[in-house]
């Protein structure tokens, strides 16, 4: 138990830490009638899992993600942002999933429930970079660590949907998430993109 409760401790500490970022595109998430609330809470859970396996397998692998790498990751959030402006200059209905909680699942939820996964993934280059060492020093915690991410990713959808439904902000933030999210993903992919020019520079002499 003396072990269990600072490393519980670490782990909700981390997860905010790495994740608090991802309210603002959860709301806008949820605010746009193209993606229902399960097609994003389900998104943002495959992301993170996929997070925490890639950062596990890294760990017990002792590999290092190199400097750059991970900022090709910002083309994912890129592509669905220009996406999403060419849907809106179509117009309404540009969408052929629309907004109907009950319509079954089918190819174009789940593409909608990959796409909110692909930019949870292209966000967490911070998460690699904190999960791996964190995995790697403690590695028989990484169950531990594993289940409080899972409660606090619920917990932080849990918020951004909340935040979406208020009553003085959620009229706001509705009206403005379908027109804003496109440009919040272009804004994201551009700025994750900007840590791969390190592979676009020379590699120094061989010591």
């Amino acid at each position: 138990m003396e072990q269990i409760l600072p490393a519980l401790g670490v782990s909700v500490v981390v997860f905010i830490s790495t994740n608090i970022d991802d309210i603002l595109l959860l709301s806008a998430f949820f605010a746009d009638p193209g993606f229902t609330a399960r097609q994003v809470v389900a998104g943002q859970f495959l992301g993170m899992a996929a997070l925490v396996l890639a950062s596990v397998a890294c760990a017990l692998l002792a590999v290092r993600v190199p400097d750059g790498w991970i900022g090709l990751l910002g083309l994912a959030p890129l592509a669905l942002g220009l996406r999403g402006l060419w849907a809106l200059r179509r117009g309404p209905g540009a969408d052929d999933d629309g907004d109907d909680d009950e319509k079954p699942p089918g190819g174009a939820a789940r593409f909608k429930a990959l796409a909110v996964a692909s930019v949870t993934i292209a966000n967490g280059g911070d998460n690699l970079g904190v999960y791996i060492p964190l995995f790697s020093s403690t590695p028989g915690h990484v169950p531990l660590h594993a289940a409080v991410f899972a409660v606090m990713t619920g917990a932080l959808c849990a918020l951004g949907h909340r935040l979406v439904h208020h009553p003085v902000l959620g009229n706001r933030i509705r009206r403005y998430g379908r027109a804003a999210l496109p440009f919040v993903l272009i804004g994201l992919g551009l700025w994750i993109l900007s840590d791969a020019l390190a592979l676009a520079r020379p590699a120094g002499p061989a010591g």
